[in-house]
């Protein structure tokens, strides 16, 4: 049996991204509480009242896509903007649990990197 590592990171990226997603809907995962700016930061997003839905839906539908292995293509671009921010948020507003954060923009970059034809036309 051959080992396929883009497959693993895949699966191991939808996961995560669908557990996160459906922990912003049904928070069955404890979150931190944060102070200062990252507060702040995090109450300007829950005061619009659509932001922290639209984030988590695009979590989700991206980590259904990357699981049943349908679009994945779209899947990544969709989930790039978020991961992004998720990213900065840690880094710069509170870097406790910045670990997750950076596999899974690892794991996109390299998923990006192995689909690098299919986005040629988005930036050239």
């Amino acid at each position: 049996m051959q080992f396929d590592t883009t497959k693993l990171v895949r699966i191991f990226l939808g996961v995560l991204l669908v557990v996160f997603g459906l922990n912003g809907f049904f928070g069955f995962i404890p979150l931190p509480t944060h102070g200062g700016e990252a507060a702040a930061f995090l109450g300007a997003l829950g005061a619009t009242g659509y932001m922290f839905p639209l984030i988590k839906f695009v979590e989700v539908l991206s980590g259904l896509l990357l699981l049943t292995n349908r679009r994945v293509s779209l899947a990544l671009a969709m989930v790039v903007p978020v991961l992004v921010n998720i990213l900065a948020f840690h880094l710069f507003l509170s870097a406790d649990g910045v670990m997750i954060p950076l596999l899974m923009t690892a794991a996109t970059v390299y998923l990006i990197h192995t689909r690098r034809d299919t986005y040629t036309s988005m930036i050239s």
